[in-house]
């Protein structure tokens, strides 16, 4: 039977032998062809699709790529995976995607699934509760480590997919539209896709003329509390407002407990990292709310404890460049970083990897559009879903953060208990995306 190389628009130079692979189709379906690694006349390596950070938006992209038969390669300028920090929250939505890249179950094994929220004023006393399931049965939320999420993609993935001590130091595209990587220690490579993964300081978004995300405000402490012997809590999102500042705290799994601390400060301050410092700042913040958010800090390792301040990027119509450029594209946060009020940035970022993969597979294997035409679609397609969410997610922050007592009366006594509705807070998480095709199962 024929078979012929699709990305045929892109002619491969002279090939020197290495394990290589790359999607022909056999009929319907694209399967993987073992080819070797191309290298230019001037000694560059070229690759077809190189992803930029091996965050979640870019192991998830590689992955839902790798699951319809296209082989990429993730540059990643740390060592190894950059497994610290806590845990996000994920609703139906990024558990949707999950699902689609066939993830979804052997997470959910390990992650509590939390049934409801409960919302209480800084002496304890409950505003308003809610139950998921009364409001949707077909929400699904869970907090999930960040470090088990991270590795469960990588796994994924063929080995040495992942190229770790790879850092960007520079981009250049050339006439024909391939893209030079410049990477720290030397190496060159010329890319026929590229896929900014890179997180809120992309250097990515910086060549395609995205400004730098704007600080919003609000600065948040964070930790994973361990509790070797069982953690106390209900499966419930518990949160504590006050003035100018909130708190919140999640089950995790049966022995951890995710916990964070918002609060508002005109400007960054010093840049701390001693997790004692950080530990006694945040105790120190909420000293007089209840009990079980002091006894939860005191039981957080210091290797989870962080403080970050938060930052987002609202992609004004007409004003800010559109996600590609070229054959390059952006991917969650380095496109659309959003604050955390509204448990979206990590969602966002997988929807993200799922659309752009299925639209990119299809250019690639004889559809009617090109790479750069179904690039844009994508860009068209997401910026309607994520410019709205950045948007509210800031809204809600400042509201959650007012300091005047007056607006926090009126905020805790009329707002909360009789005119919030858990229903329409949830309608952005409604998100359907079909199983990737696994192209390794052929």
């Amino acid at each position: 039977m024929a078979m012929s190389l699709l990305l045929s628009s892109y002619p491969l130079q002279s090939l020197t032998k290495s394990n290589r692979w790359f999607p022909v189709r056999t009929g319907s379906k694209p399967v993987c062809l073992a080819l070797t690694r191309a290298q230019t006349s001037g000694g560059d390596q070229e690759e077809n699709v190189v992803i930029v950070g091996a965050g979640i938006g870019g192991l998830a992209t590689a992955v839902s790529l790798h699951r319809l038969g296209i082989r990429s390669v993730v540059l990643e300028q740390a060592e190894s995976l950059r497994t610290g920090g806590t845990s996000l929250t994920l609703f139906k939505n990024g558990w949707r995607v999950l699902d689609a890249i066939s993830v979804g179950p052997q997470l959910r094994t390990q992650f509590l699934e939390i049934e409801g929220m409960v919302v209480k004023n800084e002496e304890g006393s409950e505003l308003r509760s809610f139950k998921f399931k009364d409001e949707d049965q077909s929400q699904e939320v869970r907090a999930v480590e960040r470090r088990v999420l991270l590795e469960t993609l990588a796994s994924q993935l063929p080995p040495q997919a992942i190229r770790f001590s790879s850092k960007l130091e520079s981009i250049q595209s050339n006439a024909n539209g391939d893209t030079l990587l410049q990477l720290g220690d030397g190496t060159r490579l010329l890319a026929k896709i590229v896929i900014g993964c890179d997180g809120t300081r992309s250097k990515v978004a910086t060549w395609m003329g995205f400004s730098e995300p704007k600080y919003v405000g609000h600065c948040a402490f964070r930790g994973l509390g361990y509790y070797p012997n069982g953690q106390p809590f209900q499966k419930r999102v518990n949160y504590i407002y006050g003035r100018g500042l909130r708190a919140g705290y999640v089950p995790v799994s049966a022995t951890k407990v995710y916990w964070f601390i918002c609060f508002n400060s005109p400007s960054l301050g010093p840049k701390i990292t001693d997790p004692a410092i950080l530990k006694k700042q945040a105790k120190e913040m909420v000293s007089t709310w209840p009990e079980d958010l002091q006894n939860l800090i005191d039981s957080t390792p210091d290797e989870t404890i962080s403080r970050t301040p938060l930052v987002d990027r609202w992609l004004w119509p007409g004003i800010a460049p559109p996600a590609s450029k070229g054959r390059v594209v952006l991917v969650g946060d380095a496109w659309h970083p959003m604050t955390p009020n509204l448990g979206q940035g990590a969602c966002c970022a997988l929807e993200d990897s799922v659309v752009l993969a299925n639209k990119l597979a299809s250019s690639i294997n004889g559809g009617n559009e090109s790479v750069e035409a179904a690039m844009e679609s994508y860009g068209s397609e997401r910026w309607s879903r994520a410019f709205p969410l950045t948007v509210r997610a800031n809204l809600v922050g400042a509201l959650l953060q007012w300091d005047n007592p007056l607006v926090c009366s009126i905020r805790n006594n009329i707002v909360i208990p009789k005119l919030v509705k858990l229903g329409p807070m949830l309608e952005h998480t409604n998100f359907e995306c079909e199983p990737l095709y696994d192209g390794s199962k052929i």
